[in-house]
């Protein structure tokens, strides 16, 4: 069973969100919070697995929440739901720990499966978000690693899927290769290119 936290203080997205994963047998919703303060306290007491969180609050944002969360527990995967208008919150988000952003508009199956990801250890990021990102890096000509040498063939496949915004399990299956292997890969990649994160790997892929 997944616990999840939802944080946002629209009511009737928390409402929504509530109804949706509490249709589903291996999710379970522990608590809301509206606020950021809150959020940092209820994750505190609840132990959620996954932080449904948004940026924009009153108070303390996301962003502060994000952080003190996990600084408080680092396990806990903090999954961010995003508006275009969020553009200038992304990056700070992730230095803060965020492990994934999804659009708000998202079709529901894309919102439990980055539930679903980000509790199982994975990076769940839109694609469009993904492209957002990357673009936004390109013209503010943010400082990316150099290009590294010593890439092994399969490791330079996976790169471009990553680049692609493509998950873990779509990698695997489109290469035809385990999970774990993926994620070994990832890791090496991360190495090699001295990408402290999913984002920052891609932007490496697509020259940024």
């Amino acid at each position: 069973m997944i616990r999840v936290l939802l944080v946002d203080d629209q009511h009737l997205i928390r409402a929504g969100l509530r109804m949706l994963c509490d249709a589903q047998p291996d999710i379970e919703v522990v608590g809301e919070a509206d606020n950021g303060r809150d959020a940092v306290s209820l994750a505190a007491r609840l132990i959620p697995d996954v932080v449904v969180m948004d940026l924009r609050m009153p108070g303390v944002d996301g962003i502060t929440a994000t952080s003190r969360i996990l600084a408080d527990r680092p396990a806990t995967r903090v999954l961010v739901l995003t508006t275009f208008g969020d553009d200038d919150h992304l990056y700070p988000a992730l230095t803060a720990g965020a492990c994934g952003f999804l659009l708000k508009d998202a079709p529901p199956a894309d919102l439990l499966d980055g539930v679903r990801r980000a509790a199982a250890g994975d990076s769940p990021f839109s694609q469009e978000v993904l492209r957002r990102l990357v673009q936004r890096a390109v013209h503010a000509r943010a400082e990316a690693p150099r290009p590294a040498e010593g890439l092994t063939a399969r490791e330079q496949d996976v790169l471009n899927l990553v680049a692609e915004g493509l998950s873990n399990t779509e990698i695997a299956e489109q290469l035809h290769i385990g999970v774990t292997t993926v994620k070994t890969h990832i890791t090496s990649l991360m190495t090699k290119t001295g990408s402290p994160n999913r984002v920052r790997l891609a932007l490496f892929a697509r020259g940024a």
